[in-house]
């Protein structure tokens, strides 16, 4: 029997990077997107991270009828009513880079002493395949917003992601480190079992 196929529906390189290393003992052959340039995702769709996870696996799913896993992630800041939140994305419009919605999370938080810098990253993760129920996990990790970005590792919100337990951004840490503690190698591990069920029952 030929070894199945699972996309992940991302076109983030450090995305694909993480979840292939957690997935390392799935006996699958894992693509992302970046293998697929013709096939589009709609705007995120959804009113929760569950949501519009579930919502672009099944599309990539429908456009390539490939088992497919998807992620919506988010930071969570408590001072700022939760906000970026699902809109972590797209925080500050769609051309803005990492570095920009930092320097502005910064800003917004300029005042505030680390004890009211509560924060946490979110993210569910969905897996689709053809003629199947959705499933979906999810996870988080709690957190402090920094005083400045550190760290040259990781995407995103990680340079200002503080980790109090490790005293490090999430942007100083490993991979493998990274990984044991984040909300998306979390989630993506109570995945691992969801895809394993799946693909033992092909």
């Amino acid at each position: 029997m030929s070894t199945p196929t699972v996309l992940i529906a991302t076109r983030n390189p450090g995305k694909v990077r993480e979840f292939v290393q957690i997935f390392i003992d799935v006996d699958a052959r894992f693509v992302s997107l970046l293998d697929f340039p013709d096939v589009s995702v709609a705007e995120e769709r959804g009113s929760s991270f569950e949501e519009i996870a579930a919502n672009k696996a099944e599309e990539v799913c429908r456009a390539t009828e490939l088992i497919s896993l998807a992620d919506d992630s988010g930071l969570e800041i408590d001072v700022l009513d939760g906000r970026p939140g699902i809109h972590s994305n797209r925080f500050m419009g769609d051309d803005a880079t990492d570095a920009e919605k930092n320097t502005e999370i910064l800003r917004l938080l300029h005042n505030q002493p680390m004890v009211r810098r509560v924060c946490r990253y979110r993210c569910a993760i969905a897996v689709a395949a053809p003629h199947r129920e959705t499933r979906t996990v999810s996870a988080s990790c709690e957190g402090r917003i920094a005083s400045e970005p550190r760290g040259e590792g990781g995407f995103g919100y990680d340079p200002i992601f503080f980790v109090p337990q490790l005293g490090k951004t999430m942007a100083e840490l490993s991979p493998e480190q990274k990984n044991s503690i984040s909300h998306r190698g979390k989630a993506a591990r109570r995945a691992v079992s969801v895809l394993q069920r799946l693909l033992s029952n092909l």
